[in-house]
C-alpha cells in the first residue's frame, strides 16, 4: 500500500491500544463525548475478537494508525464492527486502506455485502467509500445510520 501503509492481523496483546486509540478517535466528536466518557466500557474489544481473527491494524512506518473489526453475520453476511483511525491520520488513506481490507475479507467469507451501522459523523467517510445508506437504528449512543455495499 501507499505512504508505507501497511495492514496487518492485530494481536492479543495490542488490545488495551486499541481500545485507547478507539476512544482517542471518538472522543473528537464533541455530539459523542459525554456519553463515551460515561460509559468507557463501550470501547471494549472482546479478546475473542482477536484470537478469532476479526481485528486487524493499519501501521504506517511500524506506528499502529488505525483498525478494522470485521465480524461474520448469522445471515451470512459481514458486519464492518469497528472502524478507527487515529485523528492524527485523518484524510491520509488509512481508512479507506481499512474498508479494502474489510472488504477483501468479506470476500474470503463469501459474503455479498459488507454492512456497517455507522456514526452519523462518519456519514461523509462511508457514502464517499461506496457504502449506501437503507435504515436507522438505536445505538446505545443514538441514532446510527444502517449502510452497505455490494462487495
Amino acid at each position: 500500500m501507499s505512504g508505507g501503509l501497511h495492514v496487518r492481523p492485530a494481536r492479543l496483546d495490542e488490545k488495551f491500544a486499541l481500545e485507547a486509540l478507539q476512544m482517542t478517535a471518538s472522543l473528537m466528536w464533541e455530539s459523542d463525548r459525554a456519553a463515551l466518557l460515561a460509559h468507557p466500557e463501550a470501547g471494549d474489544i472482546p479478546p475473542e475478537q482477536f484470537t478469532g481473527g476479526f481485528v486487524y491494524v493499519a501501521e504506517r512506518d511500524g506506528l499502529t494508525v488505525g483498525f478494522g473489526v470485521l465480524l461474520p453475520r448469522a445471515d451470512g453476511e459481514a458486519e464492518l464492527d469497528g472502524l478507527f483511525v487515529h485523528p492524527d491520520h485523518w484524510g491520509q488513506g488509512v481508512g479507506r486502506a481499512l474498508v479494502a481490507e474489510a472488504e477483501r475479507r468479506s470476500r474470503l467469507l463469501g459474503s455479498p455485502w459488507l454492512n456497517v451501522l455507522g456514526n452519523r459523523n462518519a456519514e461523509g467517510f462511508y457514502v464517499a467509500c461506496a457504502f449506501v445508506a437503507f435504515g436507522v437504528e438505536q445505538t446505545q449512543f443514538g441514532e446510527g445510520l444502517r449502510m452497505r455495499k455490494p462487495v
